[in-house]
């Protein structure tokens, strides 16, 4: 393989062409200042050629490949992507060729978008928020953002969530800048519960973890009332709530039933008003991540081993974690009030 010529460098460009134009004591001719450099003659000579032609010593621009696809053409991928960020290179390849008649690769359509800000990432998994929604979230966050942190240590935060076998599903890419996560085109929208094969349902506290208990059958607003009345005041009185404690519930239909709230009146419980659609408000939703980090560790081949390692990861959940998830109550809140109502990083 033939090698490279070394590159002369723009200093020693410099001097052949002061050598070359002289001063007071007169010029040099091409072979002196080859001589007194120690360079080619042919290097003297094509430099000071190239200084006569351009009045540079510098390498001009547009040396190297010519590009692909002209500015016009990379403006028009680039809006593909605007159009759609969910779309891939792969398919982003077909329909350049397609439509521009040019050979190219994903490794030259990654190159144009990254120019543009563009980059490949994972699209967050976050439920989609109607308006009416949004402004529920955007209400209660104004009116809780400013409570004093003793308000959040009293309140008895609950769920259910399910969990794999064999870990989460996958995970979807997009197209976006960076910023842009929150996007709505740039989310994978989800919808609560999806996929799974064990059931749970947990409550904690700022304190630490309260009860928790399988669902091994349909959910149904009578079996949640038995969950709540084997689980929440024991709960409560475990972690020092006292009497006065709040208990949190999203707006799932079972939770919100007549015949629930009629339950929670009669057993004296007292609610926290809870706007729809908000489990990035809601710390347990962290609890749940920080179980299933916890349950990756070790091998689990079946349903039995699932609900040990659960088990065992929830009961023992460091207070340092419940503490802090709760401590973050004021910065969702002003998360929310940010987003107006949509989704947050939560």
């Amino acid at each position: 393989m033939e090698q490279r010529k070394k590159q002369t460098s723009v200093q020693i460009r410099d001097l052949v062409i002061q050598y070359f134009e002289g001063d007071e004591n007169g010029k040099k001719s091409e072979r002196e200042v080859a001589k007194l450099l120690k360079i080619p003659k042919s290097t003297v000579h094509s430099i000071i050629s190239k200084y006569k032609r351009t009045g540079k010593v510098e390498d001009m621009q547009g040396r190297g490949r010519k590009a692909t696809f002209s500015e016009r053409e990379e403006r028009a991928i680039v809006r593909k992507v605007k159009a759609n960020s969910k779309i891939s290179a792969t398919k982003m390849v077909y329909e350049v060729e397609k439509e521009f008649g040019k050979s190219t690769s994903r490794f030259t359509i990654k190159r144009i978008l990254k120019k543009a800000g563009f980059e490949s990432y994972f699209r967050r998994r976050k439920p989609l928020v109607s308006k009416v929604n949004m402004k529920k979230r955007l209400q209660f966050a104004r009116e809780h953002v400013n409570k004093p942190q003793s308000f959040w240590n009293s309140i008895l935060w609950s769920d259910e969530s399910k969990f794999n076998i064999f870990g989460s599903d996958g995970r979807a890419r997009c197209w976006r800048k960076k910023g842009e996560a929150l996007k709505l085109k740039n989310l994978n929208a989800s919808v609560k519960h999806g996929g799974g094969s064990a059931m749970i349902w947990g409550c904690f506290a700022a304190s630490g973890t309260g009860k928790y208990e399988f669902i091994d059958t349909t959910m149904d607003q009578y079996v949640y009332q038995g969950i709540i009345s084997r689980n929440v005041k024991e709960s409560a009185r475990n972690l020092s709530l006292g009497r006065q404690f709040v208990f949190q519930q999203d707006q799932d239909p079972k939770h919100t039933a007549k015949s629930t709230l009629e339950f929670f009146k009669d057993n004296n419980l007292k609610l926290l008003k809870w706007p729809p659609q908000s489990p990035d408000l809601n710390p347990i939703e962290h609890l749940w991540d920080h179980v299933e980090r916890e349950i990756r560790k070790t091998t689990i081949s079946n349903k039995n081993d699932l609900k040990r390692e659960m088990s065992m990861a929830f009961q023992h959940a460091p207070i340092e974690v419940t503490k802090t998830l709760v401590q973050s109550m004021q910065r969702r809140c002003q998360a929310v009030i940010a987003s107006r109502g949509g989704p947050t990083r939560y």
